[in-house]
C-alpha cells in the first residue's frame, strides 16, 4: 500500500515555475530556430525575422503560463465555490 503525501503550496507553485521555464526555453528556441531559418533563406541575412520569431514564442510562453497561475482567465472557465458541509 503506497501512501501518498500532499503536496504543499509551495511544491506546487514551484513545479508550476518550472514548467513555465521549459515552456519558455523551448518556444523560445523553437522561434528562435524558425527565425534564423527564415532570415537565411527569405530575408537576406536580416535581423529582424530572428527576433520577431523569438518574441512570438516568448509571448506563447508567457500567455501560458499566465493560464497556468491564473486559471480565471481561460475564456468559458467559471470557478464555482465549494459546498460547505451542512451542519446538524
Amino acid at each position: 500500500m503506497s501512501t501518498t503525501k500532499p503536496l504543499s503550496s509551495e511544491d506546487v507553485i514551484g513545479q508550476k515555475y518550472d514548467r513555465c521555464l521549459a515552456d519558455f526555453l523551448v518556444k523560445a528556441g523553437v522561434g528562435f530556430s524558425v527565425g534564423v531559418v527564415a532570415s537565411v533563406i527569405l530575408f537576406r541575412r536580416r535581423t529582424w525575422p530572428i527576433t520577431l520569431s523569438t518574441g512570438f514564442g516568448a509571448g506563447m510562453s508567457y500567455a501560458d503560463c499566465d493560464r497556468s497561475f491564473n486559471p480565471t482567465r481561460i475564456p468559458g472557465t467559471r470557478i464555482q465555490p465549494v459546498a460547505a458541509p451542512e451542519a446538524k
